[in-house]
């Protein structure tokens, strides 16, 4: 059916050979085949009240896919008076009709199978080649011009019968090759004057754009050519000015040679007699020259004479600050040796004042024994007197410890002493 509605469409629009309008039944049974084909195996959406089939889903998939379908989408929406999807639809395929881009939107959507499984069943026409073939049939109706009134008519409410009788086959049909056979003729001529139609579009505004460059380079270079011909008038005054100051120059040279001329001639005469006297001047000059020569080669040689003994001077200088260098660093390392022997008697006689005191707290400590000695020996007297016994006993306890005594005496005065040492 959509086969047979887009051919009959063709024939009876170039038959019909003006622009077809919204009324025309043929165009309409033409919407009607594309709904019923747009509309196969679409899936049923649930929505809130109710089940929804409808083909703007897929359709408003275009714009998407295909910019220069944002327009006709956006025109869509902002027509008043469609209040469903299905007329939005259907105002969608009138001025895509009318774009004569209905075939090129519909190839951009059935190229996306992955995108239209969303809306079809796998076996929904759109889904399979048949929907490619019907696409490739749609091409044929850029053959025909419509002007369709789309704002106003009410597009939610028609129903979609399809009129079979248009495209059954009559007697005048049998005889009708010939006619089909010029339709085809006029078909292929249009397409054509069509495309030729668009490379001279293409042809036109390329050369549009040469011409826009090529009045851009030429203003440019009309500027140009003014400024070099500013600068051609300004070199011909400097050309002119600095002519008239060679001729004033050349005349100026010309009396100076006059004159420079007359003075060489007057010149010469007193060179000519002043000649000998100059030879004589120049013999005597020269027996200068050898004079002051002879008395320069003395000079050189003292010199040299004097040149050695500086740099012998130099060396022996240079030795000797060696030398003082040699010595100042000695007389810096025995500096430092007796800042440390002054730092360890510093040292020493700290530790001898501690020595002396030690041996003063030693001194008391013996003269305290001492005195204890001296009781013991009262004592050990008083104790004789009254037991000879206990005074044996008593002499030996005292002498151990008198022995002890003295002995750790005599120890600490030798640490003391070692201390000191």
């Amino acid at each position: 059916m959509a086969k047979l509605s887009i051919k009959g469409l063709i024939e009876s629009a170039l038959s019909f050979g003006r622009t077809l309008d919204s009324d025309y039944p043929p165009l309409q049974q033409f919407f009607v085949v594309m709904e019923h084909c747009l509309k196969h195996g679409l899936k049923v959406r649930k929505s809130f009240l109710s089940y929804n089939k409808t083909i703007w889903g897929p359709l408003e998939l275009v714009e998407k896919l295909y910019p220069e379908a944002e327009e006709i989408a956006a025109s869509v929406r902002d027509l008043p008076g469609l209040k469903t999807p299905l007329g939005r639809a259907r105002a969608w395929l009138r001025l895509a009709l009318m774009q004569k881009k209905m075939a090129d939107y519909l190839r951009c959507l059935i190229i996306q199978r992955d995108l239209l499984s969303d809306f079809y069943e796998y076996h929904a026409l759109m889904m399979e080649e048949e929907g490619a073939v019907i696409v490739g049939l749609l091409v044929g109706l850029n053959v025909i011009d419509a002007n369709l009134c789309v704002k106003g008519e009410d597009l939610d409410t028609q129903v979609g019968v399809i009129d079979f009788s248009m495209y059954l086959k009559s007697d005048d049909d049998i005889g009708g090759k010939e006619r089909n056979v010029q339709i085809a003729a006029i078909l292929d001529q249009k397409n054509y004057v069509e495309e030729l139609n668009r490379q001279l579009n293409s042809t036109v505004n390329s050369l549009h754009a040469r011409v826009d460059s090529l009045e851009k380079s030429n203003t440019k270079l009309i500027e140009e050519l003014a400024i070099a011909k500013n600068n051609i008038i300004k070199l011909q005054e400097e050309n002119h000015q600095l002519r008239s100051e060679n001729t004033l120059i050349l005349m100026k040279t010309q009396h100076h040679l006059e004159v420079t001329k007359v003075d060489v001639e007057a010149e010469l005469q007193t060179y000519k007699h002043s000649r000998q006297g100059l030879d004589e001047m120049y013999n005597e000059a020269r027996r200068q020259l050898r004079e002051e020569s002879q008395l320069r080669q003395d000079m050189e040689n003292e010199l040299m004479v004097q040149v050695s003994m500086k740099h012998e001077i130099e060396l022996a200088m240079k030795l000797l600050e060696k030398d003082i260098h040699e010595k100042q660093d000695a007389l810096i390392g025995l500096r430092q040796q007796l800042d440390e022997v002054k730092a360890i008697n510093m040292e020493m006689y700290q530790k001898l004042q501690v020595t002396e005191d030690a041996m003063k707290e030693k001194n008391e400590i013996i003269s305290r024994l001492e005195d204890k000695t001296d009781q013991i020996n009262a004592t050990m007297k008083q104790l004789e007197q009254s037991d000879k016994d206990l005074l044996t006993q008593t002499r030996t306890i005292a002498m151990s410890f008198i022995k002890c005594a003295s002995n750790e005496a005599q120890h600490q005065y030798k640490l003391v002493k070692d201390i000191s040492f």
